[in-house]
């Protein structure tokens, strides 16, 4: 992709997310993600009705007249966009890839936040860290963010959700919300998780294609898979062959909501072919 390409590309993106940020979800958001608790703002005299427990009993001592402290909610919370970026990302069938939706999910997510005055940093992971943004705040970053998701080549094609989760524990010493955005085709992650929603306020968006569900009766196909690059001949005809397949991938269905449920984590389910708006929105209603 030349520049001038990928210049397009982003913009008509910021287009596109910007609008869903400003008139769906930024309300939505700031509702959803309460600030990291609340702030001393100033002392005033205390009102008939204001909580008693609040009384600085200082200044009341000094001014001889009962006064309250006023606290507001510290609202600057720091978003962490997490980003499968492994071969498998590139499936899909019904008009887009999955990476594309991804890209799209993250600049809405990521403008949302903007609007609130918080950080959005990005890891893109494979089997390892290919690539880390440092929290920052402002569109010129935003724009960075979104140039990397649809542009960045990964040095592997394997997938290790559990060493990407290590890294964001040992990268982000302060709590953050953190959106991981995969197939989640992965195994040996569940304890990993467990410990780093401790900390963090994690949501799984788990982005899949209809076909990676069944496969269809077609005989003899020549499949590729993403993640080692090994070519087999697959016969689609066999029923066992095809009921194999399902298994293997509710499996891993199974596994990704089970171990989110269990450490207390959001997760979402995002086929390519259905709006994620109205998933997001659905989310963040729900919570």
């Amino acid at each position: 992709m030349d520049t001038k390409e990928l210049l397009k590309k982003v913009r008509k993106i910021e287009i596109k997310t910007r609008r869903l940020s400003d008139h769906i979800f930024g309300g939505e958001y700031h509702s959803t993600f309460k600030g990291r608790g609340m702030t001393f703002s100033e002392v005033r005299q205390y009102q008939f009705g204001d909580d008693v427990r609040n009384i600085d009993w200082n200044v009341t001592a000094r001014t001889y007249e009962p006064h309250i402290k006023v606290f507001e909610e510290e609202r600057e919370l720091t978003m962490m966009l997490m980003a499968d970026v492994s071969g498998s990302k590139l499936f899909g069938t019904k008009n887009q890839f999955k990476d594309e939706i991804v890209t799209e999910i993250a600049a809405t997510l990521a403008f949302s936040a903007t609007q609130n005055n918080d950080k959005i940093g990005l890891i893109l992971f494979t089997d390892e860290i290919e690539l880390f943004i440092p929290p920052k705040k402002g569109r010129s970053h935003v724009l960075r963010i979104i140039r990397e998701l649809l542009e960045f080549k990964p040095k592997s094609k394997k997938t290790d959700i559990s060493q990407a989760l290590k890294f964001l524990s040992n990268v982000m010493k302060k709590k953050a919300i953190v959106f991981m955005l995969s197939d989640f085709v992965a195994d040996d992650y569940k304890q990993t998780l467990k410990i780093t929603a401790r900390k963090h306020d994690i949501t799984g968006i788990r982005i899949y294609d209809k076909h990676e569900e069944v496969i269809p009766n077609l005989g003899m196909v020549p499949m590729q898979d993403e993640e080692t690059g090994e070519l087999i001949l697959v016969n689609t005809a066999s029923k066992k062959v095809r009921e194999n397949y399902s298994k293997f991938h509710q499996g891993k269905v199974d596994y990704f909501k089970d171990a989110f449920a269990k450490s207390g984590a959001g997760t979402i389910d995002c086929r390519v072919d259905e709006s994620y708006v109205r998933k997001l929105l659905g989310y963040f209603k729900r919570r």
